[in-house]
């Protein structure tokens, strides 16, 4: 597997740690991984689509418009996309193409850092493959989304009584998507070691393979 990761954005949501995180572990399952603090890789249509899988790490910011035609190239042509929290589903504000590329966009996070449980959903996905329910703690998205997301698994929601998507799948044009709204800092994957190994299968799903070994 060969990924691309772009980090860089609104600080807060640690993206310089958190894709430092992801690139050992995807190098430790052997894949090649170029991380990069740019978006200057999306200027290159012919590199991006060497690559299995992108991995955007960017909370809000902007895209040129060559930018975002090559990503929206890449990933129809094949290439997956995959990532977390505001690091891909509250980036790029304005593009609304994008938004519906990724599946979802946040909302808020009422009541912030609090105690919550996801309940997974979809066990017959590789992604959540043998997971169990589990409680976490950290912000609890409010997101609008694409209701033909494949939910794999969700959070009752006190503030209205809704029940939120947390971690889904979807496809643009040939491309496969993955996206998990938990992974607010880096912190929290290493007190959820769990979440840390559905992520990374995630991300090696979405660039076409499978991580069968990521919860032993």
């Amino acid at each position: 597997m060969k990924a691309l990761i772009l980090w860089g954005g609104w600080d807060g949501h640690d993206p310089d740690p958190i894709t430092k995180l992801f690139e050992r572990k995807l190098k430790a399952l052997k894949h090649e991984v170029t991380r990069v603090n740019s978006l200057k890789p999306l200027e290159n249509l012919k590199e991006l689509k060497t690559y299995d899988v992108i991995i955007p790490c960017w909370t809000m910011g902007e895209m040129t418009d060559k930018q975002w035609t090559n990503l929206d190239k890449a990933v129809k042509s094949g290439v997956g996309i995959a990532g977390i929290h505001g690091g891909m589903c509250d980036a790029f504000r304005g593009n609304l193409t994008y938004q519906m590329m990724t599946g979802g966009q946040f909302v808020d996070h009422p009541g912030g850092i609090m105690d919550y449980r996801v309940n997974v959903v979809d066990r017959t996905h590789p992604v959540t493959d043998g997971m169990d329910n589990f409680c976490y703690k950290s912000e609890q998205y409010y997101m609008l989304v694409n209701p033909a997301n494949r939910v794999l698994a969700e959070t009752a929601v006190d503030f209205d009584g809704s029940t939120q998507p947390v971690v889904w799948t979807k496809s643009w044009g040939k491309g496969r998507v993955f996206y998990s709204a938990l992974g607010h800092s880096a912190q929290e994957f290493k007190d959820f070691p769990k979440v840390l190994a559905m992520t990374i299968r995630g991300l090696v799903w979405a660039a076409g393979g499978r991580c069968d070994g990521c919860y032993k």
